[in-house]
């Protein structure tokens, strides 16, 4: 007996509404377990990760200038402009990837060395007033001032991504979207350690008097 075509039409109506109200429900249900919102801040902490590599590549591009500057000034302390040298080129020879964020070792030696070079030309900074030409120097004063407004912009930059990240990580341990987190492996993201960021940068004390 065959069935008539209305019947393959009824029926196919029904699969699509069916199927419709399928991925309504899944939607719906995706969207109260987080899932949207782990999408959300996930974006949100590559897009502030990105603009912290971008200030701290900017801060990198700016210590060969200021070392060629401050090689020009007789009897500079050698160890200071070569201990800057060297933070610069640990800094920048750690190659950063996107498992970089999801890794707490990688991430925290990337810190560690970010800290050593603020610190380094921290110091540089320091011993600087030690040398009035330097002080004088017009292209060496420029240099200072790009430092500084590069230093704020590191600030801000880590600061908003500090705030993204720990957005994402209340969200990964609070119930339900805890059980999203393991259903799709999202895991806890790590983030800058502040306390000991600012203990890495904090400037050394300089005895002026100290022959």
């Amino acid at each position: 007996m065959t069935r008539h075509p209305t019947g393959y039409f009824r029926a196919d109506r029904l699969a699509r509404h069916a199927g419709l109200m399928v991925a309504a429900a899944l939607s719906l249900l995706l969207t109260g377990c987080g899932y949207n919102d782990f999408q959300r801040l996930d974006e949100a902490s590559k897009s502030a990760w990105s603009e912290v590599l971008n200030q701290y590549q900017r801060r990198a591009d700016l210590v060969p200038n200021i070392v060629a500057t401050v090689k020009g000034e007789a009897a500079f302390e050698q160890d200071t402009l070569t201990k800057v040298v060297e933070a610069r080129a640990k800094a920048t020879s750690i190659q950063v990837t996107p498992e970089t964020l999801n890794d707490p070792a990688a991430f925290s030696k990337f810190q560690a060395a970010q800290g050593e070079l603020g610190s380094a030309l921290s110091r540089l900074m320091v011993v600087s007033e030690r040398y009035p030409d330097l002080k004088a120097n017009q292209g060496f004063r420029d240099l200072r001032v790009q430092l500084e407004g590069t230093e704020n912009r590191i600030t801000v930059a880590r600061n908003r991504y500090i705030q993204t990240v720990q957005d994402y990580n209340v969200l990964t341990r609070r119930f339900p979207n805890n059980l999203t987190a393991m259903v799709f492996s999202y895991g806890v993201k790590p983030n800058f350690t502040v306390a000991n960021e600012a203990q890495i940068s904090a400037p050394p004390t300089v005895d002026f008097n100290k022959k």
